[in-house]
């Protein structure tokens, strides 16, 4: 079992930053790929990032590529998403999530542990 708090979600202005963090519980976090997703009022749940066990694979959708970054800290079991150059379009309730992968490189599309959500609100 793993349990995920995100922080550091909030109101910004278009073209601002945030740096979302997910602490994630236990000793088996090295074990875990890590994602975060994204749901906005009225539509689907979105994978935005992901990242490997070992942090040398990512994963990003297109409309964030360039903007976003995940990371991760193995030793603080935490996870992050640093946001530049946010848009309105960013809006929305960010999941930190985890899944259990035997490689080290591999990203899945399916996870099993989700923390609650952080909030983020990008202003025009």
């Amino acid at each position: 079992q793993v349990q995920l708090v995100e922080s550091g979600g909030g109101l910004v202005q278009a073209g601002g930053s945030l740096r979302l963090s997910c602490a994630a519980s236990g000793r088996t976090f090295s074990s875990h790929a890590m994602g975060w997703f994204r749901q906005a009022p009225g539509k689907e749940r979105e994978f935005v990032a992901g990242i490997s066990r070992d942090g040398n694979t990512f994963y990003y959708v297109d409309s964030v590529k360039g903007r976003f970054t995940i990371s991760r800290d193995n030793a603080k079991s935490t996870v992050y998403l640093q946001m530049n150059s946010l848009k309105p379009e960013d809006t929305a309730v960010y999941f930190c999530e985890a899944q259990f992968q035997m490689q080290l490189n591999t990203i899945p599309r399916e996870y099993v542990f989700r923390g609650q959500g952080t909030q983020v609100t990008v202003s025009s």
